[in-house]
């Protein structure tokens, strides 16, 4: 199912540009184009479901499978001592489609609780730049 008014179907559709960094045949992870730090990435599931309660069985072990991959990528990628790995469900969910926020941490980052101090890239090139970092670590986890 995909509901042609959220933002993450027009996004796995293709029909709204996203910096990808991982896809599989049930789920798509993009760079967040407003990152709590370089590398915050957003998994989604390809199929369009509100909350995790919404999610058929038979895909929550290869969406969290994804989300743990791309846990470590993020982290190698861009050398992180660690990973914020958090889910909203309705409350603070900016958009009503079920995602994963995949954050690279460091110690002192500023990052406390779940204050959220959005930045942004300093342009096309610092993204491609996280994008690539990314993909080739995912590259060289998977073989």
């Amino acid at each position: 199912m995909v509901d042609d008014n959220c933002l993450f179907c027009r996004i796995v559709s293709g029909e709204l540009p996203a910096t990808v960094v991982y896809a599989d045949k049930d789920s798509l992870a993009f760079l967040d184009h407003r990152p709590l730090f370089p590398g915050h990435t957003l998994l989604v599931p390809r199929e369009h479901f509100e909350t995790l309660g919404d999610v058929s069985p038979s895909l929550i072990e290869p969406y969290f499978n994804a989300a743990q991959l791309l846990s470590r990528v993020v982290e190698a990628a861009l050398e992180a001592e660690g990973t914020f790995v958090a889910m909203n469900n309705r409350v603070s969910q900016s958009v009503p489609h079920l995602h994963v926020h995949i954050v690279p941490r460091r110690k002192g980052d500023g990052l406390k609780g779940f204050f959220w101090p959005r930045t942004k890239y300093k342009g096309d090139g610092e993204i491609k730049e996280v994008q690539g970092q990314i993909r080739a670590a995912l590259k060289k986890i998977q073989t």
